[in-house]
């Protein structure tokens, strides 16, 4: 029996929301005001998000909201406030990033389902199995990840998996990609990506857009996904582009054929050239090299040109008022325009059905337009009024919270509590001749909550001595009492964990991936070395370092988890005990108990929840996140309950992608490492390629050695991976750091903002 799969859809606001909903979707994923990785969105309030929540719960649909930015130290009173507004809601999962989101839900919020965020970066089983330890029911996948390494994660029991079918891709794995936060202060991991893949670059003298991605398009190989949530992307799409995905694919869920015309209409609606990305296997096609944005439905090619009269033969229905481009070679955005004037054998027409030979006047424009050059309709009225949607009226299905009410009937009064409210109403009550209907009395005046913000709970009635109370009184008490009541949010506060003992001076940590970089190095100033390993790792080079001071990092993303647990396995049995991680997967490959692990700076520490997560989880130290302000690391250097590492040189990684950069074909390619440079807007980057992967640098290392002095922190690591530094460059640059100078040539990163 095939499993029955979930439908999830976006909703940046509540009518995409609605439009979800109507045209067959299961579940809706929508984020609030704050901590939204579309920040941009318009988004949710606490009151649509309540009214949306029991509308879809009326229909036997779930809500999941999004809370899965990270949170720097000062925003998590801010979390507490909108985890209530969810709790209020009953909304049926939360979908996180960060760790210590994960620690107050789970123990102020526990009754919220966790599912983790593809901000987490999970692309392979092994990080799948660690967060289900974690307590997460679902996991949702890395956008790179094959059919066949979907399928192995699946096989795991009891986690609920989601994946992405249709919308925009990210170049890089999301949750690692720090390109917009470092180079223009606007952080992906805080929702406010600028979006800087899509740019144009100078590549080997040309200009290329080669890390603007084409869009995912699954369509009916969604049929194949062995996983239980199928999700659509686009939270920053009006209401019309989520009904028409929306109502697409649950058209092939429900096994419907021949659905070209729907799939048009999603790309008159908004469209990049859609791809499949490696669902297949690996696919160098997933990129749109020459234009950005918005392309639209292919419709035809310029056949002849008259003046400012282009004629074709549409392959597809038009009509006036329709919007057309036309791309344009060297120009970054396809020429668009309105379609005003439309003629047919020399009439003017208000519509041409496809076939017909037509005849369109353009405005006027510098740009050359050629007989060849592909026509696209952009926008269409016909579509724009295909998919209506019913909606609730507003506040009718407005979730009111259930109080519990007691009233107590004494000789002489009678007196009915709330919360911590009371009233009271004085008589002289008869004995009742059916106690049975003075309970009904009592609680048909409470049922009564009109326009209060609060519905009857439970009701507990007393009455010993079995007394009548006219209903006239019972109304007044009521009245009485429910003006009384105030509705407040728990006053939770966060509990502050036990801050370790605060350092007097740091010690230094050098991180490398070869050790020839560090032959130069007096290693007598040095605490610890960590070693980067890669499947091309050699253990004699790893050998050749002093064994008490050395610590294995593991890579942040594995797509072979088994060639690579050899080499760990290796390792572990020549007695290397400490280790670093840079993402979850690196929790289930090491033996629990066995081992001392730290935590890399990929997985985000900007708040001391997540520093006490990671304690709670065993870990013996983090490292601070290269992407945060001085300010909050301030904060968190005191108070961090683990000890802190502090990054003061190293050449960040802005991308880390699964797509190839280089220009050459797959079935040609040796796979070796390959370096380019790349340039735009006068900034240079450094591109290195190899076995599959993408890294993109900034030519500008990273360094804030001075800040070092303002600080109270453990460690100050050095990091000299990924780029090819000699013994003599990296002994150079470690005693300026040494001595608290900065190299010439470096950059500060977001550390002296005040936000990203």
């Amino acid at each position: 029996m095939a499993m029955k799969k979930e439908l999830l859809a976006p909703a940046g606001d509540i009518e995409a929301g609605y439009a979800a909903l109507y045209y067959g979707a299961d579940a809706v994923y929508l984020g609030l005001k704050q901590f939204s990785a579309r920040a941009t969105a318009n988004n949710f309030d606490a009151q649509e998000l309540n009214e949306f929540t029991g509308y879809a719960h009326s229909l036997g649909k779930k809500v999941f909201v999004t809370i899965n930015t990270v949170l720097q130290e000062s925003e998590l009173p801010d979390l507490i406030k909108n985890l209530q507004i969810c709790r209020a809601a009953k909304v049926d999962a939360l979908i996180v990033q960060d760790l210590g989101v994960v620690r107050v839900v789970k123990k102020y919020f526990p009754e919220i389902a966790l599912h983790a965020s593809t901000q987490m970066a999970v692309h392979n089983k092994e990080g799948a199995l660690a967060l289900q330890k974690l307590g997460f029911e679902r996991v949702v996948l890395a956008r790179e990840l094959t059919r066949k390494e979907i399928e192995e994660i699946a096989k795991i029991e009891n986690l609920e998996l989601e994946c992405f079918i249709h919308g925009a891709l990210c170049y890089s794995y999301s949750g690692i990609c720090q390109f917009s936060s470092i180079t223009e202060g606007r952080s992906a991991n805080r929702g406010k990506c600028m979006y800087p893949c899509r740019a144009e670059f100078v590549k080997d003298g040309k200009n290329s857009h080669c890390f603007s991605m084409k869009d995912l398009a699954l369509e009916e190989d969604v049929l194949q996904l062995p996983v239980y949530s199928l999700k659509i992307e686009g939270r920053k799409k009006n209401a019309l582009y989520v009904a028409a995905v929306v109502d697409y694919y649950r058209r092939i869920l429900n096994g419907e054929k021949n659905l070209a015309n729907r799939a048009d209409n999603i790309k008159q609606i908004f469209a990049r050239p859609w791809c499949k990305f490696h669902f297949n296997g690996r696919d160098k096609m997933v990129i749109d090299r020459n234009y950005v944005g918005h392309r639209g439905l292919e419709i035809g090619k310029i056949e002849e040109i008259t003046g400012r009269k282009i004629i074709f033969t549409p392959n597809h229905k038009i009509a006036r008022h329709d919007g057309l481009q036309i791309e344009i070679p060297g120009e970054e955005k396809p020429w668009g325009f309105s379609l005003q004037n439309l003629r047919v054998g020399g009439k003017n027409v208000f519509e041409a059905e496809k076939g017909i030979k037509v005849e369109v006047t353009i405005p006027y424009t510098e740009f050359k337009i050629k007989v060849g050059m592909p026509i696209y309709l952009a926008s269409s009225s016909e579509v724009k009024g295909a998919y209506d949607y019913k909606k609730p009226k507003p506040k009718e299905f407005w979730q009111k919270p259930a109080i519990e009410i007691k009233v107590k009937v004494e000789p002489g009064k009678v007196v009915a509590t709330a919360m911590d409210k009371q009233s009271e109403i004085e008589g002289n009550f008869a004995t009742a001749q059916n106690v049975a209907k003075v309970s009904e009395a009592i609680e048909k005046a409470f049922s009564k909550t009109g326009e209060v913000k609060f519905d009857l709970g439970n009701l507990v009635i007393e009455n010993k001595s079995e007394l009548f109370v006219p209903v006239s009184m019972l109304n007044e008490l009521r009245r009485d009492l429910y003006a009384k009541i105030e509705l407040k949010p728990d006053n939770i506060i966060i509990d502050k964990p036990n801050a370790r003992k605060l350092p007097e001076k740091w010690r230094w940590i050098v991180k490398i991936d070869n050790a020839e970089k560090c032959q130069k190095l007096d290693l007598r100033l040095i605490d610890e070395i960590i070693y980067l390993i890669s499947e091309k790792s050699l253990i004699e080079d790893i050998n050749s370092l002093p064994k008490e001071k050395v610590r294995i990092a593991i890579p942040t993303v594995c797509r072979d988890v088994v060639k690579m647990k050899q080499k760990i396995d290796v390792l572990l049995a020549k007695g290397y005990k400490k280790w670093e991680i840079g993402n979850y997967w690196g929790l289930s490959v090491l033996p629990e108990n066995e081992t001392d692990i730290s935590f890399d700076s990929m997985i985000y520490m900007l708040n001391t929840q997540a520093i006490a997560m990671a304690k709670d989880m065993g870990v013996s130290r983090v490292t601070l996140s290269v992407e945060d302000v001085l300010d909050n690391i301030k904060e968190l250097s005191k108070k961090a309950s683990l000890p802190v590492v502090f990054t003061v040189y190293q050449n960040i990684p802005l991308f880390t992608s699964a797509v190839c950069v280089r220009d050459n074909d797959c079935k040609n390619c040796d796979k070796k490492l390959k370096w380019s440079e790349l340039e735009n807007a006068g900034k240079k980057y450094l591109v290195k390629s190899e076995n599959c992967l993408t890294e993109v640098y900034s030519k500008e290392p990273f360094c804030a050695v001075n800040a070092l002095a303002e600080l109270t922190v453990e460690y100050a690591k050095a990091d000299f991976c990924h780029i090819d530094y000699s013994a003599d460059e990296v002994a150079e640059i470690w005693q300026k750091l040494w001595r608290g100078e900065k190299p010439v040539g470096t950059q500060s990163a977001n550390l002296y903002r005040k936000i990203i």
